[in-house]
């Protein structure tokens, strides 16, 4: 594991019991208060967009998290920053999908003409879980006409099965840290 990583690893908080009894919520924005890991986190993630995805268009954060890394990276490498948000978030025309949660649905937008058809576009988001919110946002973007080239998460909860989910969907995932110690 590189320092960088390393570190960022071990500035993530744990809080037991949020959002609810036996869970064990890990919290990027712990690993955020310190200027060091937010530089070595930022390393980590344009080094990884640069050698794995150089040609790549626009970046896509996911509500609410997303949005700091998709801005990070969209203004590293000079491209397009562009949020998913739930519904009536936007202004203006908006394209949108709804997806199934555990108890009923949502609704995810992004604004119309963002992306354009062909458009190489990678996904950003702190956490990947049950891998409803990112498989979301693929069939979003895909919707738009853009092409998705990777799912990136800083963090993982592997035993949730989120990453089979969306390579079911023909996905391909990145995920810095992964934890199977949700419970």
């Amino acid at each position: 594991m590189s320092a960088d990583l390393e570190l960022v690893r071990r500035h993530i908080g744990e809080f037991p019991d949020f959002p609810k009894q036996g869970i064990i919520f890990k919290d990027i924005f712990t690993a955020l208060r310190k200027g060091e890991v937010c530089q070595a986190l930022k390393r980590l993630l344009v080094t990884y967009v640069l050698k794995n995805h150089p040609d790549v268009e626009v970046i896509v954060g996911l509500e609410a998290r997303g949005f700091l890394f998709s801005l990070l990276l969209g203004a590293e490498l000079g491209i397009a920053s562009v949020p998913i948000r739930k519904k009536g978030k936007l202004p203006g025309e908006c394209v949108q999908f709804e997806y199934k949660l555990e108890y009923g649905s949502d609704v995810f937008e992004i604004q119309k003409d963002s992306i354009v058809t062909g458009q190489k576009v990678l996904i950003i988001d702190d956490l990947l879980a049950t891998g409803g919110t990112l498989d979301a946002a693929n069939n979003l973007v895909k919707q738009c006409g853009g092409v998705v080239v990777e799912d990136v998460v800083i963090m993982e909860l592997t035993t949730l099965g989120g990453r089979k989910r969306l390579e079911k969907n023909g996905a391909k995932v990145h995920s810095f840290i992964q934890y199977d110690d949700i419970e």
